[in-house]
């Protein structure tokens, strides 16, 4: 149990800094995650169909999501659409787009097929399970992509595309073109998202184009509950509580399943339980800073 807590927290992790880029830096409410996060286990799947490498299909299926992220970018500067109802849009032909990949069906099985996953099973050694291989290679690869994102938000381009959330007006004064630096960052953040779906496809062995589902909410809910355990504005420290986030959601999923009987809650339940955590983290968000304000005043009213 604990393994695949830990396996899953780590394969969400992506989607979730995808989440994070887009709804914290960029201040953009951005829906297509629910469409390209089933899109990269689309692409994964005819990768796999065709024989293509592990790596290269990682590679597809993060610039299959960079195209959706553009997409929708495109949209919303283009046609002056907001931002949400482009991201509507975009997800809602992406369906469409991900059966067609699929061959017309909506799930493919890869049981026919050896995924990378069944090879890191089966090339374990004798004192390593087949999950912990699993595991140390997710560990590996997350750590990778959050590094490379620490690098690249400390260079010029991503410092700016890190004030263009927060500070627009002072983007546009530098001479530079806002609508270029939010399609850069929306498909950063999709193409996070369609290597996580991926990665989801070979993990469960099969790909759904339904797998995206609410997955921006589960994205939304990892955000927050790591802001929780993490308050800084380092970017090191950021990326690391997107990681602790989407662990900690994904064992309280695991905690649902496996004690929700006891207050008769069953799977159709956890999208409620995922809505009300983000309801309890906005309300403790909310009111924590009065509440840490009033004792300190208190504290100090004291000396």
């Amino acid at each position: 149990m604990t393994e695949a807590i830990f396996i899953e927290g780590l394969i969400y992790s992506l989607m979730v800094l995808g989440v994070f880029i887009t709804f914290r830096i960029l201040d953009f409410a951005d829906l297509t995650v629910d469409g390209t996060f089933p899109l990269g286990g689309a692409v994964a799947a005819l990768c796999l169909v065709n024989g293509v490498p592990p790596v290269w299909t990682m590679l597809f299926a993060f610039f299959a999501g960079c195209a959706g992220g553009l997409v929708t970018a495109l949209i919303h500067n283009c046609l002056k659409v907001p931002g949400l109802l482009a991201g509507i849009l975009t997800m809602t032909m992406l369906y469409s787009v991900n059966i067609r990949i699929m061959d017309g069906r909506s799930n493919v099985s890869f049981l026919r097929f050896g995924t990378f996953f069944n090879s890191l099973k089966d090339g374990a050694l004798g004192f390593v399970s087949g999950n912990m291989a699993i595991l140390a290679f997710l560990v590996l690869l997350v750590l990778f992509v959050k590094f490379s994102c620490d690098l690249f938000f400390r260079t010029d381009f991503g410092l700016t595309l890190g004030a263009l959330g927060g500070n627009p007006q002072m983007i546009v004064s530098q001479g530079i073109n806002p609508s270029y630096l939010k399609a850069a960052g929306i498909a950063l953040s999709n193409g996070l998202v369609a290597t996580a779906g991926a990665l989801a496809a070979f993990y469960n062995g099969f790909a759904d184009v339904s797998a995206g589902t609410g997955i921006v909410v589960a994205g939304l809910a990892s955000v927050m509950l790591g802001e929780f355990v993490l308050r800084s504005n380092k970017i090191m420290l950021l990326t690391l509580r997107v990681i602790l986030g989407s662990m900690i959601y994904r064992a309280l999923m695991f905690l649902a399943r496996l004690h929700g009987y006891k207050i008769n809650m069953g799977p159709n339940d956890f999208r409620l339980l995922t809505g009300l955590l983000i309801i309890i983290c906005l309300i403790i968000s909310k009111y924590r800073g009065a509440f840490f304000k009033d004792i300190w005043g208190k504290k100090n009213a004291r000396t």
